[in-house]
């Protein structure tokens, strides 16, 4: 009992920082614009729209796949969801500079903001998602219940990122170029427009060991279709989940420690 109250008070300032930064962040983000948040579902369904009638309606890529709307629409989500977060948290310590110079206070509190902030916007566009789902018919089969599994180690890998891009930026400003130009590529190569099908095994085999793609078609085979093919059934063996995991896992070690490492100089170097 004393433990948990030590620790309620050690991190009772940083919780207030927190909602404090994530407030301002989600009323700053679309401040003097016509619409406000509505951008939040615009973007994303104008993106879904575009690609749908192109994959879908001219080149036929989504006939095969039950409930393609949804399928296409879930994988844009999390894909959206991971460079939002990304993206802002390259920038989130140097922007914060001349707070960080002013006060003393936990520095990850800052990266963590922008990835509750995202979180939210997520959450909104989800409804939309479950919109889809009614409309289109999906099944919703009981391994549902997983899906909150498969959202945290998104949550996870996108912070972990974003804590080792916002420690980077601060001494190499070219981060975000190099990070820009990965996405780009990456987006590609994760099977957020097309199915596995499509690709050659090894080079399915290759692309499905990204944590980004095992989380989309995970989320996919829980909330659309069971026909989508995951990593397991890819491989044949449960035990090749065990690298996207362990990528995870790694990224969020390293990053921590290196963030960590580099907060002792931010102040000086912001």
């Amino acid at each position: 009992m004393e433990n948990l109250k030590s620790l309620r008070q050690r991190y009772s300032y940083s919780i207030i920082l927190l909602k404090q930064l994530v407030k301002t962040d989600f009323k700053l983000r679309y401040q003097g614009s016509a619409l406000g948040y509505v951008w939040t579902l615009l973007r994303p369904l104008a993106l879904f729209t575009t690609l749908f009638i192109v994959f879908d309606k001219f080149l036929k890529i989504g006939a095969a796949i039950p409930g393609y709307s949804v399928y296409l629409l879930l994988g844009i989500l999390l894909w959206n969801y991971f460079t939002e977060v990304t993206n802002n948290g390259i920038s989130s310590v140097v922007e914060k500079g001349e707070l960080i110079r002013k006060i003393n206070f936990p520095k990850y509190v800052i990266v963590l903001a922008g990835s509750f902030s995202a979180l939210i916007n997520l959450c909104i566009n989800f409804i939309v998602l479950s919109i889809f789902i009614l409309i289109v018919g999906v099944d919703i089969s009981a391994y549902i219940i997983l899906l909150p599994l498969i959202l945290l180690q998104l949550f996870v890998f996108s912070l972990a990122l974003s804590f080792l891009f916002s420690a980077l930026y601060v001494k190499f400003r070219d981060v975000s170029y190099i990070w820009e130009v990965l996405l780009q590529a990456a987006f590609y190569a994760t099977p957020i427009l097309y199915p596995l099908a499509l690709v050659p095994d090894i080079a399915a085999k290759f692309l499905m060991l990204n944590p980004m793609a095992q989380i989309i078609q995970d989320a996919r085979y829980l909330l659309v279709t069971q026909e989508t093919t995951t990593i397991d059934q890819l491989y044949g063996t449960h035990m090749i989940r065990l690298v996207p995991y362990g990528i995870v896992l790694a990224f969020c070690l390293y990053s921590v420690y290196y963030f960590r490492k580099q907060s002792e100089f931010f102040a000086e170097e912001v």
